[in-house]
């Protein structure tokens, strides 16, 4: 019974915890996601007290990085040095908690937690809720990261790129009046520049015999250039001649120096525009390289549409019907029934965070795992968990799974069912009153720790109905950015309370697309809709 209570209380907290993940992912700092994560903790906890270390290396010192305290009780004593996660709930002292977490840049997150307001001992909720709120800001430091990271890459291939765009244009320019030594001057030019080369030279040869030259500046010593060490080159074949291009001397503060890998990109890349111009293939090849994205969204949106089922099995004594009609990118919606045997059935339906090809390779690794699991006939919150687990390791940070499943016993109409994080899925009665399904757990992928998930058992009498469905219905938008909503698809739920399965669904996305209009779909539509007779 206590561990039925945990887990609701958990269950209630699964909102709280991803909203507190989708702040700490937009920190722009280290210091803002700590400060963000102190509150957090203050708010689940209501201490005293809460300091916040951070030790960049092994043999650091720690530092204080934040703390939100009502006396300075700061003593950097109480926390441990360890490799691994170490949770110290301490008694009769000035701290309730010591916290160590070892972050994946090599540095240690060290927290001390002052005694609760209320003079309580720290119960088990609150030991599990420690640690999933450490493992929040794992995943959010981790996602920090790969951000900041991105940040640097973008910021540094962005300028790299408008320089270049620079150097394309002048060179498209000079192409088209066939001014080719306009052109290698202008390349000359720009390499030495972006590279802070001293010197820049080109080479045009014809079986070992140099048949044309250019240099940059043009008054140094072509020699200097070829006997230097400090020189790197790129080159390329066409029309049985060979276009060579060195830089020599690459200028710092400190005097002349070796070029970098970033400068040997570079050049190699100025060096791939000047054959373009050459051989006239620059639009070309853009457009080769839209074409093969193209083919990649399209072996994309064929795998995503070889795992949704052509047919659904026909089910004695019940109606069913479902759909997919996907948005203009790749999505990552599943649904599917799956016929187990001896009347029972396995109705599913999924939403993946996220689209492109990502998104659809995920939506196979689930339908692969599922029929799989689904074959040793494992209890539903036991499978759940080991999904979880799959999908952690199978994705991304940012890519997880809500996931609903009910077992049908088509004989009885019982349905075993549990929903991990997804909308809540709706059961009509015959006396017209809805009921809401609600999750039972988090979404698949989204944290790699032993959170139970909880199941249910309801029964679907004759006449009743159950409706399975993605966000991509309530959440459609019309040109006014007003959204269908949950309210309005309910009420069409109960007003078509007489139509068939197939009906239905028709008449729902009919309704979903008279209300969005002209707007475009954003988002997959599926559903699955099911009655007993």
């Amino acid at each position: 019974m206590e561990n039925n209570n945990l887990v609701e209380k958990l269950s209630l907290q699964v909102g709280s915890f991803q909203e507190g993940f989708e702040i700490l992912c937009k920190s722009f700092s280290f210091e803002e996601m700590v400060k963000n994560f102190l509150h957090l903790m203050r708010g689940n906890f209501i201490v005293s007290d809460i300091y916040a270390y951070h030790k960049k290396q092994n043999d650091s010192e720690w530092s204080l990085v934040a703390s939100l305290k009502n006396n300075d009780l700061s003593d950097k004593s109480y926390l441990v040095d360890s490799n691994d996660l170490s949770i110290n709930y301490l008694e009769k002292e000035k701290f309730g908690v010591s916290v160590t977490l070892p972050l994946s840049d090599k540095s240690s997150f060290g927290i001390l937690i002052g005694s609760k307001l209320d003079k309580s001992e720290f119960s088990d909720f609150d030991k599990i809720t420690l640690q999933i709120l450490l493992q929040v800001f794992d995943s959010a430091h981790k996602s920090f990261l790969n951000q900041k990271k991105e940040k640097e890459l973008v910021f540094e291939l962005n300028e790299k790129v408008v320089q270049l765009n620079n150097l394309v244009d002048t060179l498209i320019e000079a192409s088209q009046y066939d001014k080719r030594s306009v052109l290698f001057e202008l390349a000359l030019e720009r390499m030495a520049s972006l590279t802070n080369a001293s010197f820049a030279l080109f080479q045009i040869k014809k079986d070992d015999n140099i048949v044309q030259q250019q240099s940059f500046p043009p008054t140094f010593s072509v020699d200097d250039v070829l006997n230097s060490e400090l020189t790197i080159e790129s080159s390329f074949d066409f029309n049985n001649l060979s276009y060579q291009f060195f830089l020599a001397e690459k200028e710092t503060r400190a005097g002349a120096t070796n070029f970098n890998d970033l400068d040997k990109l570079l050049l190699d890349a100025i060096t791939r525009q000047v054959r373009s111009s050459i051989e006239n293939e620059f639009l070309n090849n853009q457009a080769i390289e839209k074409e093969k994205m193209e083919k990649e969204l399209n072996v994309a949106a064929s795998i995503q549409q070889r795992i949704l089922p052509e047919e659904l099995p026909l089910i004695k004594g019940y109606d069913l019907a479902g759909t997919n009609i996907p948005s203009r990118e790749v999505g990552g919606d599943y649904f599917n029934t799956i016929a187990l045997g001896n009347g029972k059935y396995a109705l599913i339906i999924a939403d993946v965070a996220g689209k492109g090809i990502g998104a659809a390779l995920l939506v196979s690794t689930l339908d692969a795992a599922l029929h799989s699991y689904l074959e040793f006939d494992l209890p539903l919150t036991k499978m759940a968990d080991k999904l979880n687990k799959l999908i952690y390791k199978s994705s991304p940070p940012d890519k997880f799974i809500t996931f609903f499943i009910a077992l049908l016993n088509s004989e009885t109409g019982e349905l075993d069912i549990v929903n991990a994080g997804h909308n809540p899925i709706l059961l009509l009665k015959e006396d017209n009153s809805i009921h809401k399904i609600e999750a039972g757990g988090v979404g698949l992928g989204m944290l790699d720790m032993e959170i139970p998930y909880e199941g249910t058992k309801l029964n679907l009498e004759k006449g009743g109905r159950l409706f399975l469905y993605t966000d991509g219905i309530p959440e459609a938008m019309n040109e006014n950015e007003e959204e269908y909503s949950d309210e309005q698809m309910e009420k069409f739920f109960v007003r078509n309370n007489t139509s068939g399965s197939q009906e239905y669904v028709d008449k729902l996305v009919d309704d979903v697309k008279k209300f969005s209009g002209n707007a475009e779909q954003s988002d997959d539509i599926t559903l699955l809709y099911l009655i007993r007779k």
